[in-house]
């Protein structure tokens, strides 16, 4: 009875902001237009539709505010006009009971209020849909805030996630949009990103390792988390007092330099995305805050660490390739690039996605590099790649975000913000650095042992490789090679690949020590197996 009373709600909310106007009448089921009938006599909406849906979003309350916000975060999949508004969501919610939050507290951590902190402010200082914070000391005098989960919020998440569930696989079976729109891929989404949330002991881990990361930056500071008072139901951490980024008045009565701080957002995004693989994926402004101490050298300070990013090795490396060809309008090497990261299937025609890539990118290159935004950029080379079975990841799409708002941050602290000329440097520098010899010694260092135990495998995982390489050179007048014997120098083939691991492996104690060092013999035999190999 509950979910028929919270769908009736639904629907009248649907209702009352004409959002049946986003579906194609004509070509909704029968049992929807007949339900849908009586909107016909209402009048036209005067609102945009972004404004109505995100209107009727807060009506229904904080679990679908949140999912709005999910929504925004989207701009893959949501138009750009529904994405600016829903950007404008407010996760405000009344407080609930002070004395409730100081049970939950209580109970915990194991201990009284008294007890456990010198000072405890019994007003909120903000108050969420997932969680609320109040500020208080500790025995030894340190200024915190303390934060916990809002009571009974297990259980309207649940219910309201099922009955997200239920309306996107509708959507998804009965409309063009909600296929198009993967709803159900996104409502499961949601249900991950929202559970995240639910256990702060996992938010405090992330706060610890992003502070550890930026240790001593004049870049980047983060609060310290008290473990003695933390668990998966409470989370404290040092009080911070900084400018919040919004408030331009105030950062430029400190005589902040603008320039520096936009330009320094920009080097925080790719330092973490980079070089520490590591970022904070929810660095909407309300997260963000200034220290401007030393004006001309302003640094962030970013609290909220519930939801973070990271990507594998391989697509670290293939991102920052696709970006530099990218502004080096190589259109065919971004396709290739999205090929052999597996972005896009195998058998991808290479010649029609990079004539799609080029016909999105041109059209951008033709405006001043300070005008261009990288993060719609990403956006639109991943809606074009859509087209092409591109699944897009769910680290990707977080990385994504991220850059828009980095992005559009920087451009209202600054609006002259040459993201380019900070990202260039950066990612050939990233490049040359990460496979220069003593990178690659450091790599064998760590991974040699877990290579060797499946270096028995090497050699018929090459001769296939190579055996499919040639089928393709050969088709279609060349039937694929299927046998062994059909290669043209197979003792070169098992020669070559017996003589890498001779030469490799008799060394492999050397590695372990000092790789630079390896014995001469064994480098110049895994070298002539290395050359049996490629001219066979």
């Amino acid at each position: 009875m509950s979910r028929i009373h919270r769908l009736s709600t639904i629907l009248r909310t649907v209702t009352r902001y004409r959002l049946d106007l986003f579906f194609d009448r004509d070509k909704l089921p029968r049992s929807a237009r007949l339900l849908l009938a009586g909107t016909r006599l209402l009048p036209q909406p005067s609102a945009p539709r972004g404004e109505r849906l995100r209107k009727a979003l807060e009506d229904l309350g904080p679990i679908f505010i949140k999912f709005g916000q999910l929504l925004s975060t989207r701009p893959d999949l949501i138009p750009p006009d529904i994405c600016s508004e829903l950007d404008k969501l407010q996760d405000n919610v009344p407080p609930f009971d002070k004395a409730h939050f100081v049970a939950i507290v209580e109970e915990a951590l194991g201990d009284s209020i008294d007890n456990l902190f010198l000072q405890f402010d019994r007003e909120p200082l903000a108050s969420a849909s997932v969680a609320q914070v109040h500020a208080a000391v500790l025995p030894n005098g340190r200024e915190v805030v303390v934060k916990a989960i809002r009571p009974g919020i297990e259980k309207v998440i649940e219910q309201d996630i099922k009955l997200l569930f239920t309306i996107a696989r509708w959507l998804e079976k009965n409309t063009i949009d909600g296929r198009r729109m993967r709803l159900m891929e996104v409502v499961s989404d949601y249900k991950n990103t929202i559970f995240y949330e639910l256990n702060l002991q996992r938010e405090g881990a992330n706060a610890s390792l992003l502070r550890r990361n930026f240790e001593g930056s004049p870049l980047l500071y983060v609060p310290e988390v008290f473990w003695s008072h933390t668990n998966e139901k409470v989370l404290v951490m040092e009080r911070i007092y900084a400018t919040p980024v919004t408030d331009v008045s105030t950062l430029q009565q400190q005589q902040t330099n603008f320039k520096t701080l936009a330009e320094r957002g920009v080097e925080i995004f790719f330092t973490q995305v980079f070089e520490h693989n590591f970022f904070h994926a929810d660095m909407h402004p309300g997260n963000i805050f200034v220290d401007a101490k030393n004006p001309q050298q302003p640094r962030y300070l970013a609290v909220d660490c519930a939801i973070m990013g990271t990507l594998t090795e391989a697509d670290q490396y293939y991102l920052a390739r696709n970006l530099l060809a990218i502004f080096r309008r190589d259109y065919q090497q971004v396709a290739e690039l999205h090929v052999l990261s597996g972005w896009v299937p195998e058998g991808t025609n290479i010649g029609e996605f990079t004539a799609a890539i080029r016909t999105v990118c041109e059209p951008i290159f033709e405006r001043p590099l300070r005008e261009i935004s990288f993060g719609q950029l990403l956006v639109s080379l991943f809606r074009t790649a859509r087209r092409f079975d591109m699944e897009v990841q769910p680290s990707l799409v977080l990385l994504q975000k991220t850059l828009l708002n980095i992005e559009g941050l920087g451009r209202q602290l600054y609006p002259d913000l040459d993201l380019w000329a900070t990202a260039h440097p950066f990612l050939e520098r990233w490049l040359k650095e990460r496979f220069q010899p003593n990178a690659l010694v450091e790599q064998f260092k760590r991974h040699g042992p877990e290579w060797l135990e499946q270096f028995p495998q090497v050699p018929q995982l090459i001769f296939h490789t190579l055996e499919r390489l040639q089928a393709r050179e050969n088709a279609p007048s060349t039937p694929p090679i299927s046998r062994p014997d059909n290669c043209k120098s197979p003792w070169r083939l098992w020669a070559g690949a017996a003589l890498v691991g001779i030469g490799l492996g008799s060394a492999f104690p050397q590695w372990l020590d000092q790789l630079l060092q390896m014995p001469t013999g064994s480098l110049l035999i895994a070298g002539v197996g290395i050359v049996l190999l490629l001219f066979r």
